[in-house]
């Protein structure tokens, strides 16, 4: 994998598949994979007609016995809801539910994440719904939208399912997995040497805008330049940018700089969503025309904006924006999207999707405020399992509504939380203030993973993850509570002797204490942390 959380990984599994006849002969395969972290199946119907059929529903269920313990968001087409704990699964609004859906059985130290992967453009995504019994959870295909009629999947046959993916363990097993990714098709690109993961100065959160100010956008080109990030993001309103210079004055003056150039658009495939450029992307004559002037003036990714829903056109409409994408050699971030579906090992140049409720909530509403630290510590037993992440973190100064967290726990979300573009969202000044050792630190972590590990962690409590790039480890950890913790864990897989340099809640909330010990084999490694607070090490 070039993105990740793991570089080396295998598809390895024992397969079996099921054929079913019903009274007028037309059969049905249900192959089955069992691998050592769970369980995937999917649906193929052989050809019996020459013309398109529509697969309207399927009657996959999952049966969760009473009293479960389950994280689940209600579903929204954005996928930016929290996962609140429940033992009833009963909803706020309706019974409906968006993937991945966290569940643990009950009195067991035995995880279950349900999701699905390798959509193809013949399959809507799906979702759960337990509308008869709260503890049936049926898999569920999009209904119908305003500009598109169609509820289900059509298809010429032979028709092949998603896979239906269960990953089955401890919480590290969960963390760990890379099933999603597994299942999924295996890379379509010959070469993606040019794909490079990487940090991303990024406009929108500090200001609540797009990039239509030239100045604005000079500052963080010049914060990447500073801070060492190979990539700063135009976000939207480029193309009406004024205040001294339009769209191709600030790609010429990122590359004086060094600094690669990431641009936005709208999909234009909603109703409601009007920022600009709109409908540059919905059609291929269209993309190609725009991925050519792109290539031309030295753009090396784009992020595309407000998808429609989960229908099967928009399905296509993600594989066909990322194929296209890679014959011009452009990264993909899907914003306002569905979750990952695997499609980062098919699509390698798909970086990062957002499908989370994520920083640039702050400039919304007042809610995020207060949830964030549980929110946080949630999230990569949930979200953040099934792939990149688009939270745009790390934030110390404040945007429309305050943050709570301490600025050891923002600094640790650069760890925590994987995304092999991490768009950092603060303002330059913020980043500038900060005492050496944080600044340092930003300027170093890396965005993609050779390994990673959940050393400990419950969600909604805590999280301790640590991550390797080559020779160093990196360590993120989260308290998620409202009373101080200090964490306690062992580092056996470390070498004995190794340094260890640790950047920590200082005596308040927005101050740092920067330690330094040796790992000796055995011996716990103590970390007190303030309420909704954080840390983060690093070992050579």
């Amino acid at each position: 994998m070039v993105t990740g959380k793991r570089r080396l990984c295998a598809n390895a599994a024992n397969e079996r598949s099921f054929t079913f006849a019903n009274s007028a002969g037309k059969t049905l395969d249900v192959i089955f994979r069992v691998y050592n972290d769970g369980v995937a199946f999917r649906y193929k119907l052989p050809k019996w007609t020459n013309t398109p059929v529509n697969i309207k529903d399927e009657y996959t269920t999952y049966q969760i016995p009473a009293e479960t313990a389950r994280w689940i968001q209600t579903y929204d087409p954005s996928y930016e809801k929290f996962f609140p704990y429940s033992t009833t699964g009963k909803g706020e609004k309706n019974q409906q539910w968006g993937y991945p859906a966290l569940f643990k059985a009950k009195n067991l130290p035995v995880w279950y994440l349900i999701t699905e992967a390798d959509n193809s453009d013949v399959n809507c995504a799906a979702r759960l719904t337990n509308e008869v019994n709260l503890n049936t959870y049926k898999v569920t295909y999009s209904e119908p939208r305003n500009t598109f009629q169609q509820r289900g999947n059509i298809s010429l046959l032979p028709w092949t399912s998603q896979w239906h993916t269960l990953i089955i363990g401890s919480l590290a097993t969960l963390v760990q997995s890379t099933l999603v990714t597994d299942v999924s098709k295996p890379s379509t690109l010959k070469k993606t040497d040019w794909i490079i993961p990487g940090s991303v100065s990024w406009i929108y959160w500090a200001y609540n805008h797009g990039s239509k100010d030239y100045k604005k956008v000079v500052e963080y080109v010049d914060l990447a330049k500073k801070m060492d990030w190979p990539y700063v993001l135009i976000d939207w309103e480029w193309d009406v940018m004024t205040n001294g210079g339009n769209i191709e004055d600030a790609v010429k003056y990122a590359q004086s700089k060094g600094i690669k150039p990431l641009i936005w658009y709208n999909s234009g495939t909603t109703d409601w969503a009007d920022a600009t450029p709109i409908d540059r992307m919905r059609t291929r004559d269209k993309r190609i025309k725009e991925f050519e002037w792109l290539k031309k003036i030295g753009i090396y990714g784009v992020k595309v904006d407000f998808f429609a829903g989960d229908q099967q056109d928009i399905i296509k409409l993600y594989l066909d924006i990322l194929k296209d994408a890679a014959q011009y050699k452009l990264m993909v971030d899907f914003h306002g999207a569905t979750i990952p579906r695997g499609w980062a090992r098919t699509y390698p140049n798909l970086m990062t999707t957002e499908a989370v409720y994520g920083a640039e909530w702050y400039n919304n509403s007042g809610v995020l405020t207060n949830k964030a630290a549980a929110h946080n510590t949630t999230l990569p037993f949930t979200r953040n399992v099934i792939g990149s992440m688009d939270y745009t973190p790390v934030t110390f100064s404040n945007s429309q509504h305050p943050h709570i967290t301490s600025y050891g726990h923002e600094l640790a979300l650069a760890v925590v939380f994987e995304s092999a573009l991490q768009n950092y969202a603060d303002r330059p000044e913020a980043f500038y203030t900060l005492p050496d050792a944080p600044r340092d630190f930003l300027k170093a972590v890396p965005a993609a993973w050779d390994e990673t590990r959940l050393i400990s962690g419950y969600p909604g409590e805590h999280v301790v993850i640590a991550r390797r790039h080559g020779s160093k480890w990196y360590i993120g950890g989260l308290n998620g509570q409202d009373t101080s913790r200090t964490f306690k864990f062992k580092l056996d897989f470390i070498k004995s002797g190794s340094k260890i340099s640790i950047i920590k809640d200082g005596d308040n909330d927005k101050s740092f204490e920067t330690t330094a010990q040796e790992v000796v084999k055995g011996n716990y490694i103590e970390i007190k942390c303030l309420p909704r607070g954080g840390f983060v090490a690093a070992i050579e």
